[in-house]
């Protein structure tokens, strides 16, 4: 099997941090590719939700409870 990143999630940087902590906690390892901050330092804006979290493809059966459980928590 190779190893590769997926995304799993994206939105605004404050809930993309908060989901990184807990797949930290649960030593996920995750990668944030914030096209906002990008943007900005190009010199052009963005528009919507633009920062990504990545995990290893094969970190994402032990990742899904908590993205899961995450979803649900900041859409309640």
């Amino acid at each position: 099997m190779t190893t590769a990143h997926i995304k799993v999630f994206s939105g605004s940087s404050i809930i993309v941090k908060g989901l990184a902590v807990r797949l930290e906690d649960s030593n996920i390892g995750s990668i944030t590719k914030d096209h906002i901050h990008s943007g900005t330092l190009a010199g052009f804006g963005t528009l919507g939700r633009m920062v990504e979290l990545f995990i290893l493809n094969t970190d994402l059966e032990k990742a899904t409870t908590i993205l899961e459980a995450y979803k649900e928590e900041i859409n309640s």
